[in-house]
């Protein structure tokens, strides 16, 4: 790929999350669409991650490697996943930016040659957190069911 279609692709990455993530300014903290989108509930946060993983579609057609695509796709992950938390992901929301750091990314990637190689580690390092997350939430929920049928009976 030729750096000036990467410059473009970039500009148009750039532009879109900075709508996403940084686009107004209240004093010096600046947010963007995403925290504003994600006070509808369900829909808000599902069009904002909708449109972070076409961006990020977008960066794998032009170069990203698939460590840089998965590195990426966490990002996105963890701002969806916790932007959910209805009050609390409000707040995280204003202040994580995952649009903004994919973009720090992939310039790295094209600028500095970082983030280039394999998915392996990360992908395996993700499924054990996220089975350790839903072995916690079984285990929370056998718990909170002993105590309540105990409490009850």
């Amino acid at each position: 790929m030729s750096n000036s279609s990467s410059s473009n692709k970039l500009k148009n990455i750039e532009a879109i999350s900075k709508l996403l993530d940084s686009q107004f300014k209240i004093g010096n903290f600046r947010f963007g669409l995403d925290p504003i989108l994600n006070f509808i509930p369900f829909a808000g946060d599902g069009a904002s991650a909708l449109i972070s993983v076409m961006l990020v579609y977008t960066m794998s057609k032009h170069g990203a490697s698939n460590k840089l695509i998965a590195r990426m796709l966490l990002n996105v992950f963890i701002d969806f996943a916790l932007g959910a938390i209805p009050i609390l992901g409000w707040i995280f929301d204003f202040y994580y930016k995952a649009n903004d750091k994919n973009v720090q990314l992939l310039k790295e990637h094209y600028t500095e040659d970082k983030h280039t190689g394999g998915a392996k580690g990360i992908i395996i390092g993700f499924l054990i957190l996220f089975l350790l997350i839903i072995g916690l939430l079984v285990w929370a929920t056998w718990s909170i069911a002993n105590y309540l049928i105990y409490s009850i009976f």
